[in-house]
């Protein structure tokens, strides 16, 4: 079995597609995020384990599906329709064969131009820093659960993808990549959909990649 953590925030548009297309053995765990749209109701209804971070921030609901989690694997994945749930056996899969210790899905198409230069400044960065050459930050991305709580993550925002990478190849993880489809999100985008997002979660990682160059 793999838990799946699904942070939400105002996804009830597209929780029953995310949810149905989930693979055997793969079990989600919802972290609500202060929805105000009934997304922890209907994703409870339709049987996800749901976990309430009153704590607002990406990694904060990170953190809180991590710890809720009891499977050895789990993967992260955005659960607002942009990724096809069905592509998680691909980015497990190294982990559970003991071939990899972190595998993020490298997204292939759908993102938007300021999103893919702050992504390539974002990969030009880690690679700067620790030496490990990604194409993409992507969100949906499998470890094992024991080995990411020894991390001891410290971003509650969104620079919590970004050092989960950034420590993992310091402590010598075997780190490797998946292509996965990427789709148009269903609803309104927050953060890689806007300027305004993709600024703030740029902002974010800029001062995870400053933190940890001092560690």
């Amino acid at each position: 079995m793999v838990d799946v953590i699904l942070p939400v925030l105002d996804e009830r548009g597209a929780i029953p597609w995310v949810l149905e297309r989930l693979p055997r053995g793969f079990e989600p765990i919802v972290v609500d995020n202060g929805s105000t749209d009934g997304s922890g109701e209907l994703a409870r209804r339709l049987g996800a384990t749901v976990i309430d971070e009153q704590l607002r921030g990406f990694g904060a609901a990170c953190l809180a599906g991590l710890l809720a989690a009891r499977a050895d694997v789990v993967c992260f994945m955005d659960c607002d329709g942009s990724l096809d749930p069905s592509e998680l056996p691909r980015v497990a899969g190294p982990v559970q064969a003991d071939a990899a210790d972190l595998v993020l899905g490298a997204r292939r198409g759908g993102l938007q131009p300021h999103a893919r230069v702050a992504n390539a400044v974002l990969a030009r960065g880690i690679r700067r820093r620790s030496g490990v050459a990604l194409r993409d930050l992507g969100p949906m991305r499998a470890a094992r659960r024991m080995d990411l709580v020894a991390l001891g993550i410290a971003d509650r925002r969104f620079g919590w993808p970004l050092e989960m990478v950034l420590r993992a190849a310091a402590a010598g993880w075997r780190i490797d990549e998946v292509p996965v489809a990427h789709r148009r999100r269903t609803g309104r985008s927050k953060v890689t959909g806007t300027i305004r997002g993709t600024l703030r979660a740029t902002r974010d990682m800029s001062r995870v990649l400053a933190t940890e160059a001092t560690r």
